[in-house]
């Protein structure tokens, strides 16, 4: 074959996404954050964020075969977002935890959250409705309702 194939991962990740808001799920994207992400660095902790990528909480919305972009608010203000599909280790719903992990095939994270440089009492998003970021919740917990930034690693299950 001549051409590099492409990879099933954004072919999946539009899947997933579409399967979140065709049953009126809140899709949340997982996503290592490195140098080709242009995200808030003051969302981002450990090197990781996670997007409330909903069309409520979205504009423009692109999921290409390398990036995924749009505009979102973060505390009020209007922010473009671009990652590399490559970054991104998880898709799934937060009613549910339904979803999928994905191999991460990314550079050391070069973005530093402004809580990781020094601490400060207002980490998190503001309560504004529809929130653009969401950090996952614990591992083992399943919300039944709207959360608060918790930190951990999303639960996930299989889709039968």
């Amino acid at each position: 074959m001549a051409n590099a194939e492409i990879p099933t991962k954004p072919y999946l990740l539009r899947a997933l996404y579409e399967w979140c808001v065709d049953n009126g799920y809140t899709a949340h994207l997982a996503v290592k954050v490195d140098s080709r992400s242009q995200a808030p660095s003051e969302y981002v902790r450990n090197g990781e964020i996670t997007l409330n990528v909903t069309p409520s909480a979205v504009h423009k919305l692109q999921m290409g075969n390398e990036l995924i972009e749009f505009s979102a608010r973060f505390a009020g203000v209007a922010r473009q977002i671009s990652v590399p599909v490559a970054g991104v280790y998880a898709l799934y719903a937060r009613e549910t935890g339904q979803g999928m992990t994905f191999e991460v095939d990314v550079a050391k994270p070069s973005v530093q959250s402004d809580a990781e440089k020094e601490p400060s009492n207002s980490a998190g998003p503001s309560n504004e409705p529809g929130p653009a970021v969401l950090l996952p919740a614990p591992v083992g917990a399943v919300p039944t309702e709207p959360t608060k930034p918790t930190g951990g690693k999303p639960q996930l299950r299989r889709i039968k």
